[in-house]
């Protein structure tokens, strides 16, 4: 393979994307595959003060198997086809080129980075692959200021959605390591990744 992935999954807010972004490798930001806001096929909330909203936590709100051809295409050719996702407006504003260079090596994350990882063992395409967590009020906290600040939804269901997501944190840090990812802190999966980039 001209080039292998590392997967950076792990609970909104954790620090994968400033993670990526300190290690300086190209990236494939994965919450770009989620699905248009009208797609019928999204899940829906089914109980609770946010029933009848879009579950954007679902795995069924997002296309693992476009995620799966776009780490193929990077791996063997280099280069890839990505989509542009705004949260703000639950939808795709258009493509772009992903094109690795010279990067032997690149990084794919997002929340449901998890998904990813049995299909890119098994095609070989993985080089490693952390779930990056910190305590869950520092994640809560982290991620309801950023979604704020990005306008990513109105603030009473971005306080909502922080509530529950800092509820669930330990599952989600429980199915990634059932995926195949290894539980570290930003700082460590930082210590180990920069041995392995060129």
């Amino acid at each position: 393979m001209p080039a292998r992935v590392v997967v950076l999954a792990g609970p909104s807010g954790a620090g994968k994307s400033r993670l990526a972004e300190r290690l300086g490798l190209p990236v494939l930001r994965l919450d770009d595959f989620y699905k248009d806001g009208d797609d019928p096929t999204l899940p829906r909330i089914g109980d609770g003060a946010n029933a009848g909203l879009v579950d954007w936590d679902h795995p069924d709100s997002w296309l693992l198997e476009d995620a799966l051809e776009a780490l193929d295409a990077l791996c063997r050719h280099g280069r890839a086809q990505v989509p542009v996702y705004e949260i703000a407006s639950n939808g795709r504003s258009g493509s772009r080129t992903l094109d690795l260079g010279d990067a032997r090596l690149f990084v794919a994350e997002g929340i449901f980075a998890p998904e990813v990882v049995p299909g890119c063992t098994t095609a070989g395409l993985l080089t490693a692959a952390f779930c990056v967590r910190q305590h869950p009020v520092l994640t809560f906290w982290r991620r309801l200021t950023r979604d704020l600040r990005e306008r990513r939804k109105p603030p009473l269901v971005l306080v909502r959605r922080g509530v529950a997501l800092l509820r669930d944190q330990r599952r989600v840090v429980a199915h990634a390591v059932h995926r195949g990812c290894e539980p570290v802190t930003p700082d460590e999966a930082y210590a180990r990744l920069v041995t392995l980039a060129p």
